[in-house]
């Protein structure tokens, strides 16, 4: 077929100016959108500063930054191995007075605690239940196991997310008066946002849970649930009326602690990370693994001593038992943040 050249010119232009329509309608965007872009982009900007961390940590902490991302540098890391860490409890939220899932556990315990006459029998669970610790303490580990396991197990995976996004809905921590998952340390939200625009994947490596972080650490800290590692207890699978279903059930419990830790990022991650943050004798293994790798790596633990604004503890608590870890920071020159003399805000609400 053989066309005349006014109708190729005129076939050429209709073509050219829906083109530029096209691109005319993609890139046309409202005065309100563009001002909600700019503060975005001004928001991640400041973040990036570190606005909530005093001038010491702050310089040190960017500075790294500067020496790992600059492909001049010979300190240079690629961005596929830029592997961080972060314990969860006592490091992105606070630990204190107990860790919030077991205060969730507790608070799961009391709303059923009709429903399973069974639980009475049980010195540590009818003690958690009348706010009686001392059975608990003393069963130690055990104990724990059995409190986790009454308020974790015999439950689909859909329905123990769904009791998790209740709980995190409407669960108020009485002396800040806010939702447990409301309550995050400001200038540690600052550094995952910076390492994540220094092009870090970030990651949760805690003696929590796993399922119970995942349902919301995407909203609170911006960490997808695959990239949650977390302590994780026995499952079942089955097909029930044609639906596949995932079932947790009572069994060993992983726990993601100490030595377990640089074990789970093996299993998990698949790389020896290059930034940890933790903040007690927990996280000294993670530490030492992370300390162990052939780049600059940098490794930060809070030490809590402000009692004002947040909790002031170390070496006597139920959580957070902070003693060798602060010992080899020294040794090894890992970051120590003194919470009280380091950040100049603690929470987003301060």
């Amino acid at each position: 077929m053989v066309f005349s050249t006014p109708f190729l010119y005129h076939f050429m232009k209709a073509k050219f100016l829906f083109a530029i329509a096209v691109i005319g309608i993609v890139s046309c965007t409202s005065p309100e959108s563009k001002k909600e872009e700019s503060a975005n982009k001004k928001e991640s900007t400041e973040l990036r500063k570190l606005p909530s961390w005093n001038e010491e940590p702050r310089t040190r902490i960017l500075n790294w930054f500067d020496e790992v991302t600059n492909e001049g540098s010979e300190d240079f890391i690629p961005v596929s191995d830029r592997i961080a860490v972060f314990d969860n409890d006592g490091t992105l939220w606070p630990e204190q007075p107990i860790p919030n899932q077991l205060q969730f556990a507790v608070d799961y315990l009391i709303a059923n605690w009709e429903n399973h006459p069974e639980w009475e029998s049980s010195p540590v669970l009818s003690g958690v239940v009348k706010g009686d610790m001392t059975a608990l303490k003393k069963a130690g580990m055990e104990g724990l196991i059995e409190v986790i396991d009454a308020s974790h197990s015999g439950i689909t995976e859909m329905e123990f997310n769904k009791n998790i996004e209740a709980w995190a809905d409407t669960a108020k921590n009485e002396r800040f008066d806010k939702l447990f998952v409301d309550i995050l340390y400001q200038p540690m939200l600052e550094l995952l946002e910076a390492l994540r625009e220094h092009e870090f994947k970030t990651f949760i490596v805690s003696g929590g849970g796993a399922d119970f972080m995942r349902v919301w650490t995407k909203e609170k800290y911006g960490i997808p649930p695959y990239q949650v590692v977390g302590s994780y207890g026995e499952l079942a699978y089955e097909v029930k009326d044609g639906e596949p279903i995932i079932t947790k059930v009572a069994g060993d419990i992983y726990v993601d602690d100490k030595g377990g830790k640089p074990q789970a990022i093996h299993r998990f991650i698949g790389k020896v990370p290059v930034f940890c943050g933790g903040n007690s004798d927990g996280d000294q293994a993670m530490m030492q693994y992370t300390h162990s790798s052939p780049y600059n790596s940098m490794c930060v633990i809070l030490h809590h001593t402000d009692a004002e604004r947040e909790y002031a503890y170390d070496t006597i608590t139920l959580s957070g038992h902070l003693e060798s870890a602060l010992i080899e920071a020294k040794e090894k020159n890992w970051m120590v943040v003194d919470m009280k003399e380091d950040f100049k805000q603690i929470f987003p609400f301060d």
